[in-house]
């Protein structure tokens, strides 16, 4: 029997595998949906995550039944502030962070993820909280300017991640000579990231991480790394066959970063071995292993929230436990992020979790990107097309005259 496991494909070759990503993809964008609509002024942060993570666990529950495989969170719920950057989960314990609540007007990030046999889908939007102000849905000023500066961001990292050559037409002659550019490197991607940043008065977030999951892996040996601070650098290019968590942060600050004083509530476990001492160190991490694997999770998921916190710090100390400290902008701006999980394919890029596609023609402002290197850049395809026609018709404003022509509608057949 063990042998039988370990001749099991589990890369993208599989089709068996992109049906699982897909069905995690499936639970991620309904319980982003149900949660967002849930973030109203005066909504409780820590409910939200409490109620969304609920209805993650429901909604996993209800697929692969009597299958003999691990199914579950690959990301809890967590929804951040205007200013902060990372994910945020307060605790039911902490009694002043468990009455932080929704402000109007205030642009709020909502992170979450499902994961079927450890192939986990991560995904993250940014929203601003209905007020009187945007009561029409429309965005005015700088609101307009940070949400169209992260969308637009965020396609065209997109783009610039695929292998090239990827979707090369024309001759055989033509479709080598694509095929053996360069890859943008890193440096490359943060430049021209930058520029439809600027276009928009904004700012790259500093160390923004792009990461290539694998099967119970969020973080895996590659990432990209836009806006690195000193000492910081990305690790690798993307390649055909790879899934990978496509992140993008920007500011309507400096986009510096700061370390705030709340406490770190979100964990992950790691692969380190360490002798715990405490009893209660040993029965956190024991309830960690069972219950999370190695995927990110929330003190407050745990049996015993107040026994939790204290059981994880000997885990931190030790190193069996990475904790994720509570990240702010440094000029307490707001900051709007997107993550989209992605597989790259032969016929492209599929997104498996991903934000909305917002209807542009509600963002009301004058600035608009006018490099023609970018504009180019942003009209390319992200696969190619498979015959079917593109669900999304939606008008695109004019910064870009983007194809996002069948960005989704390609996402079959792959491998």
């Amino acid at each position: 029997m063990a042998d039988a496991t370990e001749a099991v494909d589990h890369t993208l070759n599989n089709p068996d595998t992109l049906t699982k990503y897909k069905a995690a993809a499936d639970i991620s964008h309904k319980v982003l949906e149900t949660v967002t609509g849930w973030c109203v002024e005066g909504a409780k942060i820590v409910e939200l995550c409490q109620r969304g993570d609920r209805l993650l666990g429901e909604e996993v529950a209800k697929v692969y039944k009597g299958k003999k495989l691990a199914k579950g969170i690959a990301h809890p719920t967590t929804v951040s502030p205007s200013a902060y950057v990372t994910p945020y989960t307060p605790l039911t314990t902490d009694a002043e962070e468990a009455e932080t609540t929704l402000k109007a007007g205030e642009i709020i990030k909502i992170q979450l993820g499902a994961q079927i046999d450890g192939f986990g889908t991560i995904v993250c939007d940014s929203i601003v909280i209905p007020s009187s102000v945007n009561k029409n849905d429309e965005m005015p000023g700088r609101q307009a300017d940070l949400l169209l500066a992260t969308y637009y961001a965020s396609e065209l990292l997109l783009r610039l991640m695929m292998p090239p050559g990827m979707l090369a037409s024309g001759t055989d002659e033509e479709k080598k000579k694509a095929q053996s550019d360069k890859p943008v490197s890193q440096s490359k991607m943060t430049q021209l990231l930058d520029k439809v940043v600027k276009s928009y008065g904004c700012s790259l977030v500093e160390n923004t991480t792009s990461w290539v999951f694998d099967r119970n892996e969020i973080e895996g040996k590659k990432k990209i790394i836009l806006a690195p601070g000193e000492g910081q650098r990305g690790e690798g290019i993307p390649e055909v066959g790879e899934v990978w968590g496509v992140e993008v942060g920007v500011s309507l600050g400096s986009g510096k970063l700061k370390t705030l004083s709340n406490r770190p509530t979100l964990h992950r476990r790691t692969t380190t071995t360490y002798g715990l001492k405490r009893p209660s160190s040993r029965a956190t991490l024991s309830e960690i292993k069972q219950k999370f694997g190695l995927f990110p999770f929330s003190l407050r998921q745990l049996e015993d929230e107040r026994a939790g916190k204290i059981g994880v710090v000997e885990c931190v100390r030790g190193g069996v436990v990475r904790q994720y400290e509570v990240v702010g902008d440094k000029d307490s701006e707001p900051v709007a992020r997107l993550l989209t999980t992605i597989a790259l394919t032969k016929n492209g890029i599929v997104r498996l979790a991903a934000p909305p596609s917002p209807d542009l023609e509600k963002f009301k402002t004058d600035k608009k990107i006018t490099d023609e290197e970018i504009l180019k850049i942003l009209e390319q395809p992200i696969a190619k097309s498979t015959g079917a026609k593109s669900k999304n018709k939606k008008k695109k404003k004019k910064p870009a005259k983007k194809a996002e022509n069948e960005e989704e509608g390609e996402s079959s057949e792959e491998e």
